[in-house]
């Protein structure tokens, strides 16, 4: 493959890339239900645990998710995004409908239903965006799930501060933002979104190392603004639209790294072919065994792969590393949601009428577990082989700090709380993502990422609609013609100690899955050690050769060696 044609592919790679992360820019919606729960409870007259349920309902759209894994692996990328504007446009939309009060309030399994499309809408354009990244980035899965999954965290503050700033927090007019800018988002990404063959150059994973680090500075660049926009807010019209636009700017800057990609494949007319080679995007495993003995009836039996190697989803299930987790990222993820859920309520028994800057310091925060997480994982992955499950047990102790003090319900508790939990939330889902593929693998990914999802709503139901929607009714004071209310902190004190509980099984979980993968993070430390040591030795000898070539002269004895060399090792 020449040099221009290997360029040409990385800069389409990275033009997917970008394309993934406006979708998870906007995929993010299920995190806002906050923003327009309390107007959906007092149009419907809902109680609390009623007003729960239908969260739940939204994150049971995740459990569907399973399709969108089984899909992965069958149809196109393109279709799968589609699959997944479509039905975000239809039930974000209804939800508008109703909130406008554009048409009459639904029956309440109804809306249900709408709820649990737009929730699963979300698990479609996920698993676009992250089996087909992990597939093209295989050796920066870190920085890969963390600068996506980043993105997703930012998407509610994005859509939160947008409201804000353009249509003053009118809950109609964030709903139907959710319906429409991620299905004009999804229709463009379709046209870019795609596998690449892998490249195994040095060339190129230094490449992948120096833009990753462009698109974490932009990331972080977008969080700081974000928060600064909370901390300082504007009611002024002019800045509001001002702050709209560079926001809209700052999200299109990662373009430029495709852009330089393809003007310098342009710029590599003429040149000398390149040697690098390109990996299949699924390797295959298995060996033909060619032998002169006549034929022989025989039973095989099938040996089961270790933790490392390429699991089907039935060999996944079959091991105790899958279910630890499984379980402590439930502990994680099912308490973390149930904060989000319900913070329209936490807020308001705690004082705070107006609780948007709470949502948005739960996402910017939940930006930065995310990002930091996943690149300082891949950096101590390839520094010592520390073994990645061990940053999801310091979040998930950090995240009992987080649920104690908001028990004892301080001043100023919800504000620190919002940034813990965010935090604490971000991490794992960052970390999660490249565990699963790096013990299990990624040929059945699509379909492993969706079970492990499966975690949302369950932790939504026992976390949110059971135990913090049941203890909230007990506490709480009935209103005229319809629905409750509780003011104080008393209303969610036990809730918080429970899953405070919860965090310190999940922390247990998560030192006994390091313990239990360490020899696999040490395997794969040192493979990609001896991996780089041998590209090395292979660019030294392509340079050897290059320049007999530009000289026109033939190779010394010595040279030849090097030759046969280069060629031993480019065909390992």
């Amino acid at each position: 493959m020449g040099i221009r044609e290997a360029y040409t592919l990385r800069a389409w790679k990275w033009l997917g890339f970008v394309s993934a992360v406006w979708v998870q820019a906007i995929s993010g919606n299920n995190y806002t239900f906050s923003n327009y729960s309390d107007a959906i409870k007092t149009l419907m007259n809902l109680t609390q645990l009623e007003l729960n349920n239908l969260s739940v309902a939204k994150d049971v759209g995740k459990a569907f998710g399973l399709l969108a894994g089984l899909a992965s692996d069958r149809l196109p990328t393109s279709v799968i995004l589609l699959i997944g504007a479509a039905e975000g446009l239809l039930g974000y939309g209804v939800q508008w409908l109703v909130v406008s009060r554009k048409i009459q309030p639904l029956p309440y399994w109804q809306m249900c239903i709408f709820l649990c499309m737009g929730g699963n809408s979300t698990t479609w354009m996920n698993t676009a965006v992250l089996v087909t990244c992990m597939r093209n980035f295989r050796r920066n899965r870190g920085p890969v799930s963390g600068i996506l999954k980043g993105y997703v965290g930012l998407s509610t503050a994005i859509f939160t501060d947008l409201c804000s700033a353009l249509f003053s927090d009118d809950p109609a007019k964030f709903l139907i933002m959710l319906a429409v800018i991620p299905f004009a988002v999804c229709l463009a990404a379709v046209f870019f979104l795609r596998e690449i063959p892998q490249s195994v150059s040095v060339a190129s994973e230094k490449e992948e190392v120096r833009y990753f680090t462009i698109f974490n500075v932009v990331a972080v660049a977008v969080a700081v603004y974000l928060l600064t926009y909370d901390l300082t807010g504007s009611t002024n019209q002019v800045l509001s639209l001002v702050f709209a636009i560079v926001l809209l700017i700052l999200l299109a800057s990662p373009l430029a790294v495709p852009v330089y990609s393809f003007l310098k494949s342009f710029r590599l007319i003429g040149f000398e072919p390149d040697t690098e080679r390109h990996e299949p995007l699924l390797k295959q495993e298995t060996k033909e065994v060619i032998s002169e003995e006549p034929p022989v009836v025989a039973v095989l039996e099938k040996v089961r792969p270790v933790i490392g190697e390429e699991h089907t989803i039935s060999e996944t299930l079959q091991t105790w590393d899958f279910w630890l987790l499984f379980v402590s990222f439930l502990c994680g993820v099912g308490t973390g949601l149930a904060v989000m859920n319900n913070m329209a309520q936490i807020g308001l028994a705690v004082g705070h009428a107006d609780v948007s800057i709470f949502v948005s310091l739960i996402s910017i925060w939940g930006f930065f577990g995310r990002i930091i997480s996943g690149s300082v994982s891949e950096y101590f992955l390839k520094r010592a082989g520390t073994p990645r499950p061990v940053w999801n047990a310091a979040s998930q102790i950090l995240m009992v700090v987080g649920f104690v003090l908001m028990a004892l319900a301080m001043p100023g508790c919800l504000y620190i709380s919002s940034i813990i939990v965010g935090i604490c939330y971000g991490v794992r889902l960052a970390v999660t993502v490249p565990i699963a593929s790096e013990l299990f693998g990624l040929k059945y990914y699509g379909l492993l990422y969706n079970i492990l999802i499966l975690n949302l709503p369950i932790g939504s139901f026992l976390f949110s609609g059971m135990l913090a929607g049941y203890l909230y009714d007990v506490q709480a004071t009935p209103t005229p013609g319809g629905g409750n209310t509780c003011v104080g902190v008393h209303c969610y004190r036990l809730v918080f100690i429970v899953m405070a509980i919860v965090s310190v099984i999940g922390f247990g979980l998560d030192v006994l899955l390091t313990i239990r993968t360490k020899r696999i993070y040490t395997k794969i430390f040192s493979n990609r050690r001896l991996k780089k040591s041998s590209s090395t030795a292979s660019n030294s000898q392509r340079t050897t050769i290059i320049r007999h070539r530009n000289r026109k002269e033939s190779p010394t004895t010595t040279d030849s060696c090097s030759l046969s060399c280069y060629t031993a090792i480019s065909d390992c």
